[in-house]
């Protein structure tokens, strides 16, 4: 295991709850400032957003043991089950304070659990919603899922725009649906950051690129959030959360999560799973990542979770 640890250690660095499905989380837990009349819409919010599936996670965490949360973005219109846009996985082990996310390319061909087909990763939410998101993803993965946690990516529109947009370094020049993003320093509105974290055909680095620009986007929300949250912002805050995510946390593991995990999720690790895609005898775009990179990623992550 050490010699995963070293050849990954490069790619780690500081970035505190910048993942675009966690931020349900984010914003219900880092709330300490707040007493009163705040606390109870948190707790009113967190039972309005309360998934029926089962969770594994809260006999874990009042152990102090580690803990594994599936976070999927949804991309969901009116009258559609959806497909999960963003799919990641985060591990979190208190005793080493430490936490590690995995992004999954949503174009993985893997088995759908539950359905005995193999597609695209993204459709097992489409099939089956996240009770076959979760089992597709533990088998890919091959580590148990305690939680998850959903938002929809319309609703991250609404989300940008209640801390008042946000400011990122862009990398790459591109334009979508009119709207030009110029390398540098820019400014993005709701909308704007919607489409800035969307883009994936124009960037060389495909799927990737995509993520990277959704976790600086998202670093950049949950700064704001912790530097500046009065009471009309955090309202707006809820109101968007309770109206576009859904988990299986309820409110007093969450507390858990807030005080005892915290520096676990400061002190994060991204890995990354390497491989190449292309058109299959199906016509069908399919993404597979190689032997090595996949089972040094379940090697990490089952080390994350005190597995091995």
């Amino acid at each position: 295991m050490e010699r995963v640890k070293k050849k990954r250690k490069a790619k780690k660095r500081f970035t505190p709850l910048k993942i675009m499905l966690l931020i349900a989380l984010v914003l219900i837990i880092g709330v300490g400032g707040f007493v009163g009349y705040t606390y109870y819409q948190v707790d009113q919010t967190v039972k309005k957003i309360q998934s029926p599936v089962k969770n594994t996670g809260d006999k874990i965490i009042e152990k102090q043991k580690p803990v594994s949360v599936l976070l999927l973005g949804v991309d969901q219109r009116p009258g559609e089950q959806g497909r999960s846009d963003s799919i990641m996985v985060m591990t979190l082990n208190p005793t080493r304070n430490e936490s590690r996310l995995i992004s999954i390319p949503r174009d993985t061909k893997v088995e759908i659990v539950g359905r005995g087909t193999n597609d695209k990763i993204n459709h097992a939410y489409s099939f089956g919603g996240p009770e076959m998101a979760i089992k597709t993803v533990e088998q890919f993965l091959d580590i148990p899922i305690n939680y998850y946690a959903e938002i929809n990516m319309e609703g991250f529109t609404s989300l940008v725009d209640a801390v008042g947009g946000v400011t990122v370094n862009n990398d790459i020049d591109f334009n979508v649906d009119g709207t030009q993003f110029s390398v540098g320093k820019i400014n993005l509105n709701g909308d704007a950051a919607l489409k800035y974290t969307r883009m994936r055909y124009e960037d060389p680095r495909g799927d990737f690129g995509r993520q990277m620009r959704q976790r600086d986007v998202i670093a950049q929300v949950v700064s704001k959030l912790s530097s500046d949250v009065s009471v009309s912002k955090f309202n707006a805050i809820m109101d968007v959360v309770g109206e576009n995510a859904q988990t299986n946390v309820s409110f007093k593991p969450m507390q858990t999560l807030a005080f005892d995990y915290m520096d676990a999720f400061k002190n994060q690790e991204n890995l990354k799973l390497e491989g190449a895609g292309g058109k299959e005898a199906d016509g069908i775009y399919y993404w597979h990542p190689t032997e090595d990179s996949l089972s040094q990623t379940k090697t990490a992550l089952r080390y994350s979770l005190d597995l091995n």
